[in-house]
């Protein structure tokens, strides 16, 4: 069974400081509808302006995840985002009242803990997987830096950190289902090193950060009165000097830092929009990699899932219509039937084979020195695809039958010859009205597109 999409069932508010600006901050959570996505609002915009949660919005990341387009900005969103996917929710509006949610205990506990308790609610729509093919990496060795995400049955991460610090040297951590993602990663909080606290706060920076938000930690020693001139900048009680984690809390995990890394990569990498099916292996990550990531992952989907991308073929499926349902529905025959079968088909869009032989009769003159098949055919065997994705459309599809009335924009980018595999994709490029279809069509052989072209086609009942 295909996974359904899912949202929140009803909304639910959180309120507290945001880290940066140190001002009572909230973020509301709100039902949305299918294929919504993630998107953010700004309640306290002129015009509650709306953003999508996507990497081409990236900005700053140098600490915390920053969208912005113009105006509108909203930053430290990774957690927010990372329980949301996490929980497995696919569409959410998230409505701000100020450019930054409020950062809570530093971890996604409390975003959680509230998807829990309004409870989650399946929609019709079939959640889209992307689907790692293939390898895909980003680099920075300058930084040592390497994220990778390689193909496997679900979404698994492993991720190591390393700091110049006799404290937070290596860690490790790893989540190999997302099932685990509430008891494994979402309560592992933020960290900060003593030594970047003046800084980050002389650069309007962490305002609303304290001990009960935050792993601190020290890892140079430095007199007493040093670190209670820096608990002062924070209004924040004085503690005593010690080497390791600043504060009277309790560590969740020993490697809950590491932990916490891969809370924040889940995050950033659903800027790509889409839920993925692949391992993460990342060294050193970062939200200024993990969304450069995010964003190359959006370049894979589009090519990978987008209308016109290269439809996946495996030959060894059984196909969704064989050859003689083909005929059941295509008034055409040998040797003018150019569809051998179909392998998929939605409301929207059709995809369809065509195995070019060598006894085609149309290679008998089309050359006979060198065996190209004619253009206007490849069109044809895609107005064929058309007809039945149109056909897909009625009741009693056998009492109907396609007419095409015009063909545009066709264009032939490379020659087809024998043993060649035509894959034949058809879309429609609006609703069905007064039954006439439009239709856009890819014709592809491998991963190349050999020929296109945009087709209008009526629908009428047989006498």
């Amino acid at each position: 069974m295909a996974d359904k999409q899912r949202t929140i069932a009803k909304e639910f508010t959180l309120t507290g400081k945001g880290l940066h600006t140190g001002k009572e901050v909230s973020i509301k959570f709100v039902p949305a509808p299918e294929n919504h996505g993630y998107k953010f609002k700004r309640v306290d915009m002129e015009g509650q302006p709306v953003l999508d949660a996507s990497a081409e919005f990236v900005g700053d990341t140098s600490r915390g995840t920053v969208l912005q387009k113009g105006d509108f900005k909203v930053q430290t969103i990774e957690h927010a985002l990372s329980a949301l996917y996490g929980m497995g929710i696919d569409n959410c509006m998230i409505e701000l009242d100020s450019p930054e949610p409020p950062i809570l205990d530093g971890s996604a506990k409390f975003y959680v803990d509230g998807i829990e308790e309004v409870g989650i609610v399946e929609q019709n729509a079939t959640r889209e997987y992307f689907v790692v093919k293939e390898k895909i990496t980003y680099k920075d060795e300058t930084k040592g830096v390497e994220l990778s995400l390689l193909p496997d049955d679900e979404y698994s991460l492993n991720v190591m950190i390393a700091f110049d610090s006799k404290v937070l040297r290596n860690q490790f951590a790893t989540l190999n289902s997302m099932k685990d993602y509430k008891k494994e990663i979402a309560m592992c909080r933020t960290f900060v090193f003593v030594r970047e606290l003046e800084f980050l706060l002389n650069n309007n920076l962490v305002k609303g950060g304290d001990l009960d938000n935050a792993i601190v930690i020290m890892d140079q020693m430095m007199e007493q009165k040093e670190l209670d001139r820096i608990a002062d900048l924070f209004d924040h009680h004085r503690v005593e000097v010690k080497e390791g984690i600043l504060s009277n809390l309790e560590l969740y995990f020993d490697n809950e830092c590491a932990r916490h890394k891969l809370l924040d990569v889940i995050g950033d990498f659903a800027l790509c929009g889409k839920f993925i099916k692949g391992k993460v292996i990342a060294s050193c990550p970062g939200h200024g990699p993990n969304t450069k990531m995010a964003k190359l992952l959006t370049k894979q989907i589009k090519k990978q899932m987008g209308k016109d991308s290269v439809p996946a073929y495996d030959p060894r499926k059984e196909p969704v219509l064989n050859i003689n349902q083909v005929m059941k529905l295509l008034p055409h025959r040998p040797p003018f039937l150019l569809v051998d079968k179909i392998i998929d088909i939605k409301e929207d869009v059709i995809i369809g084979v065509k195995n070019v032989s060598m006894n085609e009769p149309f290679f008998v003159g089309h050359f006979p020195e060198e065996p190209i098949m004619p253009g206007v055919l490849i069109v044809e065997a895609m107005a064929q695809c058309g007809g039945i994705l149109v056909l897909n459309q009625v009741e009693d599809p056998e009492n109907y039958s396609t007419y095409f009335l015009t063909q545009n924009n066709i264009k032939f980018r490379k020659k087809v010859v024998p043993g060649d595999t035509l894959i034949l994709k058809l879309l429609f490029l609006s609703p069905i009205r007064r039954g006439v279809a439009n239709m856009r069509g890819l014709a592809f052989v491998g991963d190349t597109v050999v020929a296109e072209g945009e087709f209008m086609a009526q629908i009428v009942k047989n006498k």
